[in-house]
């Protein structure tokens, strides 16, 4: 089978947004459906993958009935892994209503700021905070996050830039009602 989208797994969860996939370290995972991570016995990579030689269980007929995709589904409204699950069912609802292609190319957006605040702002102790704020914010706030961030942060260290940056963006994670950490 020919995997055509490995940063968009199989459940659902986007790769683009994963710490372990924002890394340069020799840990880096390339993605969901990667050779690396086809390997490492995801249920459902065995499942959907290996076992229906399709791509993503929304594609399965047996979707709507599926235990272990509903109790993954359940299960990311209300807890988290190294990864935020909390974007999940509303980025499955959109890509059944849309198509994968267009919620890659939203992804792409979100990972270029995500990449933006990384290099901006990352003190080292903020990656997975900003993973988790690009999953959960819409992608225009986060647009207008960055660029105040920007502004109020030109001349200082990494360090300074790095509250600044936390700052509006719990600000607005406030405002909005956001959960900007991961729930064990």
């Amino acid at each position: 089978m020919k995997i055509k989208h490995p940063e968009t797994g199989i459940c659902g969860l986007s790769c683009r947004l994963c710490p372990n996939y924002q890394t340069d370290a020799k840990s880096r995972c390339p993605g969901c459906k990667s050779d690396y991570r086809m390997s490492a016995g995801c249920p459902f990579i065995t499942c959907a993958v290996k076992n229906k030689g399709i791509e993503f269980c929304w594609d399965c007929e047996e979707n709507k009935t599926c235990v272990k995709w509903k109790k993954h589904r359940e299960a990311g409204k209300k807890h988290d892994s190294f990864k935020c699950y909390q974007a999940l069912e509303n980025d499955i609802a959109f890509i059944q209503k849309h198509g994968v292609k267009k919620f890659i190319k939203g992804q792409k957006v979100k990972e270029k700021l995500l990449k933006a605040m990384l290099k901006d702002f990352n003190d080292g102790r903020s990656k997975s905070y900003y993973c988790i704020a690009a999953t959960v914010m819409k992608t225009e706030e986060l647009r207008q996050i960055i660029i105040k961030a920007k502004k109020a942060s030109a001349g200082i260290n990494i360090k300074e830039r790095a509250k600044v940056l936390h700052k509006i963006l719990d600000e607005t994670a406030a405002k909005k009602k956001y959960f900007l950490k991961l729930r064990k």
